[in-house]
C-alpha cells in the first residue's frame, strides 16, 4: 500500500500538474505478489493514472473518531471526478462522517484498519430525503425505500462506481426506522420518516449503472444496510453485513450477482429483491444470481462479524429472519432468477411473494442448506394486496424449481406454503432431491383446519395461522411436480404431510412422507384434478383424473 506521504507527494504533482513519469517504477515490487486494488490504479509510465489516487487525509481528514471528516471526503472525491475519475482512499483510522456523496468514476478504497462511521453527534447533519410524491403523496412503498440521500455514502444518476477494501462501514449513528408505524393501509403497517437531519441507510445507489461493492463489512446498517434501486450491471461480493434491519435490498436492478456475502439480519430480510413503484413507473427485477452466500438471522448484531457468533434469547428464539426473499414490494417482475449454493442458518427459508400485480418467472433455486428455521423453509404467495396505481391487476407465479434443499429444525407449525387466490392459479411448481425435518407435534384436529384466504393481508408464512399439513400445503395451483422428496419429523405428528386445495395436474413420484401409525393420512386432497402419486414408501400407485372433492389416503 502506498504510505501517507507518498500519496501526498502524488497529490502535489498531480495538483502542479507537472510530469512525473520519470519517477514511475514497476506497479509492484518483484515479490512475486499481484498489485493491490490501488496499486491496479498505477501502471507504469502511465502519469495521468498515478496522479488518481486520491488520500483523504491530503484534504484534511483527521480520522481520530472524533473529527467529522465529512468535508474532507467530500472534496476529495470531487477532485477526483474533476480529474476524470480515481480511486478515494481512507487509510487506516476512524473517520466520522455525515452523508458522503459519490460520484461517476470513483473507486472510494477502504485501506485495511479503516472505519467510515455514521456520526450521531448533534454538529453531524445528514442530507435530507429527497422529494417523492410517490411516498409522500401515494404511499406506494415506505419512507425508507423512497428515499436515498439521506444516507452515509449515496449516489444517483452515477456510472462506473465502485466501494471497495477490506475496512468496515460502521453505521452507528443510522436509524433503523423501527416504532415508526403510520396508519393501516390494505392490511399493513407503514414506516414513518425518520428524524430530519438523520441517516437511515450505510449505503443508497439510484439509478446508476456498473457498480461494483467488494470486501467490505457492514456493522448496524440502518434501516439498509444497502439500498440499491434501479441499478443496472451491479456486483456486489465478498460483503460481511451485521445488522438488525434489511441487509441489501436490490430494487428494480438487473443484471445483478451477488456472491460469497455473510448477512446477519436478525430482526429484517438478509437479502430482498424488490420491484417497487419508488421510481414512480413500473421498473423490473431482472437477471439475478444470489450465489455462495450465507444468511443468519439468530446472531447478535455485530457477533458476525467479530466471529463469536452469539446468540441472545430474544434474538434466537422470538424472532429469527435473515432469509432470502423476492418481494414484498412487488409492482414491477422479477424474470430469471437463480438462487445456489446457499447456507441459512437460525433464518428463515426463501419466500416468493407478489403481493402487488408482478409477475415472477423462471426462478431456479438449487443447493440450499437450513438449519433452526423458525418457518417454512419454502413460502411462495401471489395475494392482491395491489398497493400501486389504480386497477392494478393481479399477478402471476410460474416456473419455479426447487432441488436440492436440505433442511432441519423446521417449525412444526407451518410447513411449506405454496398458496395462490381463487381464479389466479400458481403455476408450474416443480421440486426435487430435498430433505426436510420438522420439530413435529400437530394434532389430527390441526389437520381438519381450513386457512383463511386473506387476499390482502401481507405475506408471511404466520398469515394463514398453524398449517393442517406438517411437509406442504398447496393450494391454487396448476400443475405441481415432485419426486424424490423426504418429509421427516421428530415428535409425533398427526396431521397430513401433503394438503392439496384447489389444484390441478400434481404429480408425486418416489416421495417418502413419515406417519405415526398406518390409520394417518399422507395425502389430504380437497378440490383436486388429475393427481397421482408413484413410487412411494406406504402407499399403492394412485390416480385421480377426474375431481375429487375430499379424500385422505
Amino acid at each position: 500500500m502506498f504510505t501517507h506521504s507518498f500519496r501526498s507527494r502524488i497529490l502535489s504533482v498531480a495538483l502542479l500538474g507537472c510530469s512525473v513519469a520519470a519517477v514511475i517504477g514497476a506497479t509492484r515490487p518483484l515479490d512475486g505478489l499481484p498489485p493491490t486494488p490501488v496499486e491496479q490504479t498505477r501502471p507504469e509510465a502511465a502519469f495521468h493514472l498515478l496522479a488518481r489516487v486520491y488520500d483523504v487525509k491530503a484534504f484534511g481528514a483527521i480520522g481520530d473518531g472524533k473529527t467529522l471528516d465529512t468535508d474532507a471526503i467530500n472534496n476529495a472525491i470531487l477532485a477526483a471526478h474533476a480529474a476524470g475519475g480515481g480511486t478515494v482512499v481512507l487509510p487506516p483510522g476512524v473517520y466520522l462522517s455525515a452523508s458522503i456523496r459519490l460520484q461517476s468514476n470513483i473507486t472510494l478504497y477502504l485501506e485495511a484498519g479503516s472505519t467510515l462511521e455514521a456520526a450521531d453527534e448533534k454538529g453531524a447533519t445528514f442530507d435530507p430525503p429527497e422529494p417523492n410524491e410517490w411516498d409522500e403523496k401515494f404511499h406506494y412503498q415506505d419512507f425508507g425505500h423512497s428515499h436515498w440521500q439521506n444516507s452515509l455514502i449515496w449516489g444517483i444518476g452515477l456510472k462506473n462506481v465502485s466501494i471497495l477494501g477490506p475496512g468496515l462501514i460502521h453505521g452507528k449513528g443510522l436509524d433503523n426506522g423501527f416504532n415508526r408505524f403510520a396508519d393501516e393501509s390494505k392490511g399493513e403497517k407503514r414506516y414513518h420518516a425518520n428524524p430530519i437531519g438523520s441517516g437511515n441507510k450505510a449505503i443508497a445507489l439510484r439509478d446508476c449503472q456498473n457498480v461494483v461493492l467488494r470486501d467490505f463489512s457492514i456493522l448496524h446498517g440502518g434501516w439498509f444496510g444497502i439500498l440499491a434501486t434501479g441499478v443496472n450491471n451491479l456486483t456486489i461480493d465478498n460483503l460481511k453485513i451485521d445488522t438488525n434491519r434489511d441487509g441489501m435490498d436490490l430494487d428494480a436492478c438487473q443484471n445483478v450477482r451477488v456472491t460469497k456475502c455473510s448477512v446477519n439480519s436478525p430482526w429484517d430480510d438478509g437479502i430482498c429483491l424488490k420491484a417497487s413503484y419508488g421510481l414512480g413507473e413500473i421498473r423490473h427485477c431482472d437477471t439475478i444470481t444470489i450465489s455462495d452466500c450465507f444468511l443468519a438471522g439468530s446472531f447478535d448484531e455485530g457477533t458476525l462479524i467479530d466471529g463469536s457468533f452469539k446468540r441472545s434469547e430474544p434474538a434466537y428464539k422470538s424472532y429469527g429472519t435473515g432469509r432470502i426473499k423476492l418481494g414484498t414490494e412487488s409492482n414491477g417482475d422479477f424474470k430469471n432468477i437463480a438462487i445456489t449454493n446457499c447456507v441459512f442458518d437460525g433464518s428463515r427459508g426463501i419466500a416468493i411473494e407478489s403481493v402487488d400485480g408482478s409477475h415472477i418467472e423462471d426462478v431456479a433455486i438449487s443447493n440450499i442448506t437450513m438449519r433452526h428455521v423458525p418457518n417454512s423453509p419454502i413460502f411462495i404467495r401471489l395475494g392482491s394486496r395491489l398497493r400501486g396505481p389504480a386497477n392494478t391487476p393481479v399477478g402471476t407465479i410460474r416456473r419455479i424449481s426447487v432441488n436440492n434443499l436440505v433442511a432441519s429444525d423446521v417449525d412444526w407449525t407451518l410447513g411449506n406454503v405454496i398458496s395462490g387466490l381463487p381464479g389466479h392459479p400458481i403455476e408450474d411448481i416443480r421440486f426435487s432431491d430435498i430433505l426436510i425435518v420438522t420439530q413435529g407435534g400437530g394434532s389430527a384436529e390441526l389437520g381438519e383446519r381450513v386457512p383463511p384466504e386473506a387476499e390482502k393481508s401481507y405475506p408471511e408464512p404466520s398469515m394463514f395461522g398453524s398449517m393442517p399439513s406438517y411437509g406442504f400445503f398447496f393450494r391454487h395451483v396448476i400443475g405441481v411436480a415432485m419426486h424424490d422428496v423426504k418429509v421427516d419429523f421428530v415428535k409425533p405428528e398427526a396431521r397430513p404431510a401433503v394438503v392439496l386445495d384447489d389444484v390441478q395436474d400434481a404429480h408425486f413420484h418416489h416421495v417418502d412422507f413419515k406417519r405415526v401409525t398406518a390409520a394417518a393420512p399422507l395425502f389430504d386432497l380437497r378440490s383436486v384434478t388429475d393427481f397421482s402419486v408413484t413410487a412411494t414408501r406406504g402407499l399403492p400407485d394412485t390416480h385421480r383424473e377426474t375431481a375429487v372433492v375430499r379424500e385422505r389416503f
